[in-house]
């Protein structure tokens, strides 16, 4: 009993170090928790991508409906992706986009009214809904009711 107890204790301790030397990627939640986005870093500061998502929405079905369409490529995770220079965009994908053996997510609570900004986006967050931008002037908006890009 002695042994599995010090064993579980090493374990714990060994991966608590494993998640401190993970590179963490900055990432913010609404205050609802419905609407998440994540920013995965590309090569360089200005070519990283930040990855949306909303948990309850009133078009998840059609979304989900293109993702899982020869359009979408038949995969099952659908989101919205900004990039930085171009136009906001649904985001189709079958699986994590990064690397959660090396990589992981830091969300903080974005109160409505509040800024948010890392890496040339710029996210506001409003009991409307969440807007984010990019320094080309491109951008989302997300709610539970629409969304839209330009």
């Amino acid at each position: 009993m002695r042994r599995l107890a010090l064993a579980s204790l090493l374990v714990l301790f060994a991966s608590s170090g494993l998640a401190h030397s993970a590179t963490r990627l900055p990432a913010f939640r609404s205050p609802s928790r419905n609407i998440s986005c994540l920013l995965v870093p590309g090569r360089a500061v200005e070519s990283g991508r930040l990855l949306c998502a909303i948990a309850r929405s009133l078009y998840g079905g059609s979304l989900q409906d293109r993702c899982l369409g020869p359009l979408g490529g038949g995969v099952d995770r659908h989101g919205f992706e900004l990039g930085p220079f171009e136009k906001g965009s649904v985001s189709c994908s079958g699986g994590i986009l990064y690397n959660p053996t090396s990589e992981r997510p830091t969300y903080v609570i974005l109160p409505y009214g509040k800024t948010w900004q890392h890496g040339g986006f710029v996210c506001s967050s409003r009991i409307a809904g969440v807007t984010c931008q990019n320094r080309a002037g491109h951008g989302l908006f997300i709610s539970r009711a629409t969304w839209r890009s330009w």
